[in-house]
C-alpha cells in the first residue's frame, strides 16, 4: 500500500506497567485492533514509505535484489556515519570506554555491509545485464552518505564533494564532514593528552587536508604497543580502530570480487575503469600509523 493511503496513528508512549496491562488483558495474544488509521509498528518504522522506495526500471527478475540490496548497504552507511560521530565525540570527551562501546556497533554495521555483497554475487552477468543498462551513469561511488562516514573516518578528498555542488544541503553537509576533525583525528588528539609526544601540526592542522603518516605518529603508536598493560585504554582503542579498517578493507575487497564475477573487466557506470579502479581503492587503509606500527613491533 503507498504511503499516502495511510493514516497516522497517534503516537503515545507507554510505561512498563501499561505494557503488563495490555498483556493481561489480552490474554498474552498480539493485539489485533488499532482503529482506521495505521498500526505503530509501521509509523515508527516508516516501513509504509521504505517499502514504497523501489522505482524498478524493469521486469528483470533480480533487479529488486539489486536495488534492495544497494539500498540496504545505504541504510548502513548512515548508521556507520552516526556511530562514528558518536565516538569520534566520546573520544574528545575522554570517554573510552564509551567509544569502545560504540566502536563494537560500528563493526556490527560493517558486518552486515560485507554481508550484503553475498545477495549481490548472486547474480549472474546475465542476470545484471538485463537491468544495468537503466543505471545510466549512477554508481555507487556517488553515494554521498558513504562519502560521509569516509569523510569522518579520515578519508579526506575535497574533490570528491563536488558532484554534489548542484544540491546546497547535501553538498552544505559533505562540506561540514570535510572541515570537521576526523575519528582518527580525534585519537591523536587523544594521545596526546595522554601524554604522547605529537608534534602540532598533527593536533591542529586544515581538517579537510588528506590525513598524512607521520613517524612521529608511529612512535606514540609503538608506545601504546610496547606497553599495552600501562597504556590498556589506549591499546584497546588502538586494536577497536584497527577492527574498523580491517572490516573496511574486507568490504572492499569483496566488492571488487563481486564486481569481477559479475562485470568482469568491463568499464564501470559512472566513469571508471571498473575492477581496476576498484583495485586501487580498495589499497587504501585507514588509520595508517595503526598498520605500519606492526612492523616496527
Amino acid at each position: 500500500m503507498a504511503a499516502k493511503e495511510y493514516q497516522r496513528s497517534a503516537y503515545r508512549a507507554l510505561t512498563d506497567q501499561e505494557r503488563a496491562e495490555r498483556a493481561t488483558t489480552s490474554g498474552g495474544e498480539p493485539i489485533l485492533e488499532f482503529g482506521d488509521g495505521s498500526t505503530p509498528f509501521v509509523d515508527y518504522v516508516r516501513s509504509d514509505v521504505l517499502l514504497s522506495l523501489q522505482g524498478l526500471r524493469t521486469k528483470a527478475p533480480t533487479e529488486p535484489a539489486f536495488l534492495i540490496a544497494t539500498q540496504v548497504m545505504e541504510l548502513l552507511f548512515k548508521l556507520g556515519h552516526i556511530e562514528v560521530l558518536h565516538v569520534r565525540d566520546r573520544l574528545d570527551a575522554d570517554d573510552v570506554d564509551a567509544a569502545l562501546w560504540a566502536l563494537r556497533r560500528v563493526r556490527a554495521v560493517q558486518h552486515q555491509l560485507v554481508g550484503a555483497w553475498e545477495l549481490l554475487s548472486s547474480l549472474s552477468p546475465a542476470d545484471y545485464r538485463e537491468f544495468r543498462d537503466q543505471l545510466g551513469d549512477g554508481s555507487g561511488f556517488q553515494s554521498f552518505v558513504y562519502r560521509q562516514w569516509e569523510f569522518a573516518l579520515g578519508n579526506k578528498n575535497a574533490a570528491l564533494a563536488r558532484p554534489y555542488a548542484g544540491n546546497p544541503v547535501t553538498h552544505g553537509e559533505l562540506l561540514r564532514a570535510l572541515n570537521e576533525p576526523s575519528l582518527y583525528d580525534a585519537a591523536l588528539r587523544l594521545l596526546a593528552r595522554n601524554g604522547m609526544p605529537l608534534p602540532a601540526e598533527v593536533l591542529d592542522r586544515d581538517w579537510a587536508e588528506p590525513y598524512q603518516a607521520r613517524p612521529e605518529v608511529e612512535r606514540a603508536w609503538r608506545r601504546v604497543y610496547e606497553d599495552p598493560v600501562r597504556h590498556q585504554a589506549l591499546h584497546r582503542l588502538a586494536e577497536a580502530l584497527v577492527d574498523v579498517a580491517y572490516e573496511f578493507g574486507r568490504w572492499r575487497a569483496t566488492h571488487v570480487l563481486v564486481v569481477e564475477r559479475v562485470l568482469g573487466g568491463k568499464p564501470g557506470t559512472g566513469g571508471t575503469s571498473g575492477v581496476e579502479w576498484l583495485r586501487r581503492v580498495a589499497d587504501h587503509r585507514f588509520f595508517p600509523e595503526l598498520w605500519s606500527v606492526r612492523g616496527a613491533l
